[in-house]
């Protein structure tokens, strides 16, 4: 892994006054953390640097735009309706507090292993496992469940587990090439995704204000099918979940911590900014389309296949609008977003494994790093697992994504309160020791209080919805499980502890 040189003292790169007063002690600190994270040898390659200013605001948003907002946004339609656009908003505020706390973390260590590293040093040995293996398998595992239902909208003939089988292929291909293959396609994916998004919008809007939406297209289908809240507030409530789901993935940016350039000015940059694009990409959008046409018409377009998730509502919208050529290029768009965040999901689930490797939580030869800088085994061993995915499509082809999405939900539920707890754990470390934060997070601690309240409410609304009940009561039987894997790697870590000091 990267070990950088002296002067720059471990990633603390000293560009403002304000990064001039960390002390030689916490940057000693930093560069011995580096040290500890990397598990060096001189039989491995490094990770390496790769990822410029560009490739990370780009991954941030690469985050933020996929499957949640042009595919998942038609569950929460149904429950929610036009009050879906309320929903978004109240849950991506919750991810960008979420966020600033990662980030306060990361911009201090900017580290492998991201924040199973902090739940790791700040919580505990078993904290530290817990986030490790709760991972980004399933969000990959969606993602490409998603494609094969945007494929459908060219080729219905297709299966959905044959597209997701060949981009499988395609993704893992191009995260065992090299980290700046990763960003440059990351980067490119991203870039299609912001385009596409505000000229919707940009049409959207002209559509709109010219009248050549039809007489059906106006602002006040926000308001006059049924109200905001066409299915009162329980409507949006029941949906919160859906919701949250959208947002799986914002934290993927911690991951490319270790191989930033530059990341304690380029991390807190990205992370500002996820409150504009919710603003723009998430409420923007959504204002637009419920707006072209009457929700309930456009949910009956999305339910005439007898599924809810056959389409996506903004390919449909442009449509039923008659503008083919814009439900084409829509669907193009759809189809490299959830390509984009299953790109990311790769990367930061090999990066996991990584760091986890070098803190003895997963297996040793998954810290092995190729000469190019590719940690290969772990890109491999999670790979392997994400194919389930391409199964699951084959055997229940119409149920995968609502039940990989329930899962989602409930993985990202026990992530985002482990990186508040840990976060206001790092917090309590800093001010006993009399250090500053660079990147503060909003509020601590009652931020962190707000985030925690948020994470038990989105489980007590799942426990409501009877198809993802089970991802609730899935959560104490993953955590014990872990629990029980954890203690056997501790006690083989003391067996051979125990052998060694006998030779």
């Amino acid at each position: 892994m990267f070990i950088p040189p002296r002067h720059e003292c471990a990633g603390f790169d000293f560009v403002t006054d304000k990064n001039k007063q960390v002390t030689h002690e916490r940057c000693n600190d930093a560069e011995r953390e580096t040290l500890f994270m990397s598990g060096q040898n001189s039989q491995s390659g490094e990770l390496k640097r790769g990822l410029k200013n560009r490739h990370i605001q780009l991954i941030a948003l690469g985050g933020a735009i996929g499957t949640g907002l042009f595919l998942g946004s038609a569950g929460v339609l149904k429950s929610a309706g036009p009050s879906m656009i309320l929903g978004y908003a109240i849950c991506g505020f919750i991810a960008f507090m979420i966020m600033r706390q990662l980030g306060e973390m990361i911009v201090e260590e900017p580290v492998a292993g991201s924040f199973s590293h902090f739940a790791h040093k700040y919580w505990g040995g078993f904290a530290g496992f817990l986030s490790g293996w709760n991972c980004y398998i399933l969000v990959g595992m969606s993602e490409l469940t998603a494609v094969g239902k945007y494929i459908h909208y060219w080729a219905p003939d297709i299966p959905t587990w044959v597209s997701a089988a060949g981009f499988f292929v395609l993704i893992n291909l191009i995260n065992l090439a090299n980290v700046k293959v990763f960003g440059e396609a990351e980067f490119w994916f991203a870039i299609i995704k912001v385009v596409a998004i505000v000229g919707m919008i940009a049409l959207g809007s002209y559509l709109l204000v010219s009248g050549n939406g039809g007489p059906q297209a106006s602002v006040s289908n926000l308001w006059v099918h049924g109200g905001f809240f066409p299915n009162g507030v329980s409507g949006l409530v029941m949906a919160m979940a859906i919701i949250m789901f959208s947002f799986g993935g914002l934290e993927m940016l911690g991951f490319t911590a270790a191989e930033a350039d530059k990341p304690k000015t380029v991390i807190p940059k990205a992370i500002n900014q996820v409150i504009y694009r919710i603003l723009i990409f998430y409420i923007g959008a959504l204002v637009i389309l419920l707006s072209l046409t009457p929700w309930d018409s456009l949910l009956a377009t999305l339910n005439a296949s007898g599924d809810s998730y056959s389409g996506s509502p903004f390919v449909q919208v442009f449509s039923m609008l008659g503008s083919n050529t814009a439900a084409h290029i829509l669907n193009f768009v759809v189809l490299t977003a959830a390509l984009s965040v299953y790109n990311s999901g790769t990367y930061c689930n090999s990066r996991m494994l990584l760091g986890m490797a070098e803190q003895g939580d997963a297996p040793k030869a998954l810290s092995k790093i190729d000469k190019r800088g590719v940690p290969v085994r772990s890109i491999l061993a999670s790979a392997a697992v994400t194919l389930i995915a391409v199964l699951l499509n084959y055997l229940i082809p119409q149920n995968a994504l609502e039940l990989l999405m329930s899962l989602v939900v409930a993985t990202l539920v026990i992530n985002w309160a482990m990186i508040s707890f840990s976060h206001f754990k790092f917090r309590q470390h800093m001010n006993k020791t009399k250090q500053t934060p660079l990147f503060k997070a909003l509020w601590y601690p009652y931020g962190n209080y707000i985030c925690l309240a948020f994470v038990v409410f989105i489980l007590c609304v799942m426990l409501l919805i009877p198809g993802i009940q089970i991802s609730v009561y899935a959560i104490p039987v993953w955590v014990v499980f872990m629990w029980i894997c954890y203690g056997i790697k501790n006690k083989r870590s003391a067996q051979h502890a125990l052998q060694a000091s006998v030779k």
